[in-house]
């Protein structure tokens, strides 16, 4: 029987600003769009920064779904119901000389700062940050700025597809500083696969980067087969 309507959310940029923590506001909208439909997040990130972006430690039972890593890690009502790994997916062959290209192409830069943290392994996937992900708050908006004008994410992944073209991986722009690299397929669309379509009546997608290269564009592609919505949000 198909039920009510489920509302997927993109966290970073959508149910808060860039790598900030969600409002009082937003939490209470949340509270009470859970009364009339089902809610689920999906988020790039792992698990424990959901969890302090959304300040909520019972995150995993507080919503009908939570995917973090785009559903690498799966949880539905509080149940692990899912997890890959990209190293298991890949193998170490492949991913370190991935990994030593990057930081190589990365100390090559010439930015506005340069901090720490440029290379972050995630279950599945990996985030490359030319800026460095301790960077300040200010520092933050300053890259995001210089690389509107300068193009440092686009011309870095440009350079990735060309030096490793076999290697099976979907390279994604997302948020102010960094980007995601993830095996072909292991994008949004994959917390998809962990949900029955035929319990819904129609399934809503809200993300603030849904144009090509960014992270909430994947779900397009299949929205007819599960009756996906895709709805971009506005900036501010």
């Amino acid at each position: 029987m198909v039920g009510k309507d489920l509302c997927l959310f993109d966290i970073d940029g959508t149910l808060t600003l860039s790598r900030q923590r969600i409002t009082p506001k937003m939490k209470t909208f949340l509270s009470e769009l859970q009364k009339k439909v089902s809610v689920g997040l999906v988020g790039g990130s792992d698990l424990s920064h959901i969890t302090e972006q959304m300040e909520d430690e019972q995150l995993v039972e507080t919503f009908d779904y939570v995917f973090a890593q785009n559903g690498l890690l799966a949880y539905k009502q509080g149940k692990l119901i899912g997890k890959e790994s990209i190293l298991g997916h890949m193998g170490e062959e492949k991913l370190q000389p991935f990994i030593n290209f990057c930081l190589e192409y990365m100390s090559k830069l010439r930015l506005p700062a340069k901090r720490g943290n440029f290379i972050e392994f995630r279950s599945g996937l990996i985030n490359v940050c030319p800026v460095g992900r301790s960077c300040s708050q200010k520092e933050r908006e300053e890259f995001a700025a210089y690389d509107k004008v300068h193009n440092i994410r686009e011309s870095f992944i440009d350079a990735l597809k060309k030096k490793f073209p076999d290697i099976g991986l979907t390279y994604v722009i997302g948020g102010q500083i960094s980007f995601d690299c993830f095996p072909i397929g292991w994008d949004k669309t994959f917390c998809l696969k962990h949900i029955d379509k035929s319990a819904y009546s129609n399934i809503h997608f809200f993300g603030d980067r849904t144009f090509p290269g960014g992270k909430g564009l994947m779900v397009f592609f299949i929205k007819k087969m599960l009756k996906v919505t895709l709805l971009q949000i506005p900036k501010g």
